[in-house]
């Protein structure tokens, strides 16, 4: 058991603004002490020195959210040698009530460790965290792209002639560089007036989303360029499939020195 190997566990609820920290013995899951810290620099330097005072100990720590709120402390943790550890919020209708209490949820955190066997590290930072980041970004960009094209083509449908006729036929790249240099002249009747404006809104903001989209895919293909040349370099793998696949692997268990060459380079121990 995990209990074993430990002397103290401090469970972590993390929110926005401050986190609670409740200090639990790993022999009996007493609570020892706990804690309300603010989510600074500041605060997370004073985490560690309670924990160096009053649990010198073997220790870990138990992060719920290390990957959202909790992110800074476990990054701040992990810089200084600290064991950090990942833990699942409980899902609201696993509570007895709907009444939270941060001192206990972070109580919580530290003992669902204690019988566990397998534990989950948070993912690791630096060049993976970037490249998740630019993943993430384009993601959205590309679906908000995807959603301003769909009210362009609803729009034309709805437009009225001739304008319509005009739209209807033209290629994706010629229809928003038509709509996107509409001028609507207000001697136009209102209808055709409101239209044209809004057919201008939507080509303009696909155009953004395709010039941010574009910039993003750069970034990712230098940053693995960077990372892992190599992978590049197999068959079939582009910048964005292998930004995908170095996001995807977990540094805990790419040490085999028998795996693909590209792995060690870009995970070293």
């Amino acid at each position: 058991m995990f209990a074993d190997r430990l002397d103290y566990l401090l469970g972590v609820d993390s929110h926005r603004d401050q986190h609670a920290l409740a200090l639990v013995a790993a022999a009996s899951g007493a609570v020892l002490a706990a804690w309300q810290l603010p989510a600074t620099a500041s605060g997370y330097a004073q985490a560690l020195a309670l924990a160096e005072a009053e649990a010198p100990g073997r220790r870990a720590w138990a992060i719920e959210g290390s990957g959202s709120y909790g992110a800074g402390l476990a990054r701040f943790l992990a810089a200084r040698g600290e064991r950090v550890l990942e833990v699942a919020r409980p899902k609201r209708e696993a509570r007895r009530s709907r009444a939270k209490s941060d001192a206990l949820d972070a109580v919580r955190a530290a003992r669902s460790l204690l019988g566990e066997a397998k534990l989950a590290v948070p993912r690791a930072g630096g060049a993976r965290a970037g490249l998740r980041a630019l993943l993430t970004t384009r993601a959205g960009a590309i679906a908000a792209r995807r959603t301003g094209l769909n009210q362009l083509r609803a729009l034309i449908v709805t437009c009225p002639e001739p304008l319509r006729s005009e739209l209807r036929a033209l290629t994706r790249a010629r229809l928003l560089a038509r709509c996107a240099a509409l001028r609507p002249d207000l001697r136009l009747e209102t209808e055709l007036r409101g239209t044209a404006l809004a057919l201008r809104a939507c080509a303009r903001r696909v155009q953004a989303l395709s010039a941010e989209e574009r910039e993003l895919k750069r970034a990712i293909a230098a940053l693995v360029r960077e990372r892992a040349p190599a992978l590049l370099a197999e068959r079939g793998v582009g910048a964005i499939s292998a930004a995908q696949i170095l996001t995807a692997f977990q540094v805990a268990w790419i040490g085999d020195r028998r795996a693909a060459p590209w792995m060690a380079a870009a995970f070293p121990r």
